[in-house]
């Protein structure tokens, strides 16, 4: 009997957090995110710099989704071509398609191929190339917001952690310009596969950041973020 309780009531739990996820987009969150500490809406130019052809879709599709609804204009930088099971050429058109279902146009979309940055696990990353390389956009595109990994890079991949010390890099030893940066925080594997459940926790340690230093972004247009996802089928392993 007990143990039918504690499954109806994680159930029950479950079911309202699922609730709650539903009903979040519908609530003006993010306002810090885009407005500048509280001044007024401005259009923002946001940089989202990663490592991989599939990156944006699997991690970013709520940044993504939020800033293009509120009319931001989004840039993509992703730093190599996947090419570590010799894909390379794929996963690009995947991007592209991806970025398509994503509503950011192509030709706001940059793919680095260098022989120097190339996909795989103990494939160490410049962080003073990545630097330069992420300056380079930053002046060509006007940009006004980076947004990245934190230092565990999510899934903890070593060239998420590369670009991110790249960004780093670029921060503290050569941009001269007053721009913002956000990273997506990295979660344990508990609250990465709990689903909706997750979300009171999101919003409790978001809420505790009262200068607005960190955001919860729930994902306004899920449907979306499964098609971008779906352009990915070479990874589909």
């Amino acid at each position: 009997m007990a143990f039918i309780l504690i499954i109806a009531s994680l159930v029950f739990l479950w079911i309202v957090s699922l609730c709650k996820v539903l009903l979040l987009p519908r609530i003006p969150f993010g306002n810090h995110f885009t407005h500048n500490n509280g001044r007024a809406f401005r259009k923002r130019n946001a940089l989202l710099v990663i490592a991989h052809p599939d990156d944006e879709s699997m991690f970013f599709t709520p940044t993504i989704n939020f800033l293009t609804s509120k009319g931001h204009n989004v840039q993509i930088l992703c730093l190599s071509i996947g090419d570590a099971d010799g894909k390379g050429n794929i996963r690009k058109q995947e991007l592209f398609q991806a970025c398509v279902a994503l509503k950011v146009p192509m030709q706001q979309v940059k793919i680095v191929n260098h022989p120097d940055l190339q996909d795989g696990f103990g494939k160490v990353w410049s962080h003073n190339l990545l630097a330069k390389i992420i300056e380079e956009e930053i002046t060509r595109c006007c940009i006004d917001m980076i947004i990245t990994f934190d230092s565990h890079g999510v899934s903890g991949h070593c060239n998420h952690r590369d670009v991110h010390y790249g960004v780093c890099k670029l921060l503290h030893d050569t941009l001269q310009r007053d721009i913002e940066v956000w990273e997506l925080v990295s979660t344990n594997i508990l609250r990465k596969y709990s689903g909706p459940v997750d979300i009171w926790l999101s919003i409790f340690l978001a809420m505790l950041h009262t200068n607005g230093t960190m955001q919860c972004l729930v994902n306004e247009h899920s449907r979306r973020s499964v098609i971008a996802m779906a352009q990915h089928s070479s990874q589909w392993v």
